[in-house]
């Protein structure tokens, strides 16, 4: 008997007796596709009835948010605001108002609301975006929206 036909009859019993097994160990290692950004995975977890049917469940792993606190946020802020293209970083501080102090305009101030609601995964009213005029203001309304208060 050749290595190759010992190889073929060792292949035929490993994969009548030990496939469930195998079969089982990489479905269960296995994870597919986020579902949404910071909320959950999906494993698919393979399982054998009573009859030896291959049987797929999945199963939900929820997570939380990263911990937020004022330091933190107010670093996310500023970082969106520096990377805007019409802002100069230099005239930016907490006080400074984006139409008066930085010169943007009604646009400007939207696509800025936009992007912080982008960082932060939640959508900010149009009546309360109408109040966000300072970076400080956009921080407090974070704080207060992610219960942050330090």
């Amino acid at each position: 008997m050749s290595f190759t036909q010992v190889g073929r009859n060792v292949g035929r019993f490993a994969a009548s007796t030990v496939y469930k097994r195998l079969a089982l160990r990489s479905i269960i290692g296995s994870q597919s596709h986020m579902l949404s950004r910071n909320t959950s995975t999906t494993n698919f977890v393979g399982l054998f009835n009573e009859k030896s049917k291959f049987e797929m469940q999945s199963i939900r792993n929820y997570s939380a948010k990263p911990p937020l606190n004022l330091k933190l946020i107010k670093e996310r802020v500023f970082l969106v605001l520096k990377l805007y293209d019409k802002i100069e970083p230099t005239k930016l501080s907490e006080d400074s108002h984006f139409m008066n102090d930085l010169g943007l305009d009604s646009l400007d101030h939207v696509e800025v609301i936009m992007a912080m609601e982008d960082e932060f995964g939640f959508e900010i009213p149009d009546s309360d975006a109408e109040r966000l005029l300072k970076p400080k203001d956009i921080i407090r309304y974070i704080a207060d929206k992610e219960d942050v208060y330090e």
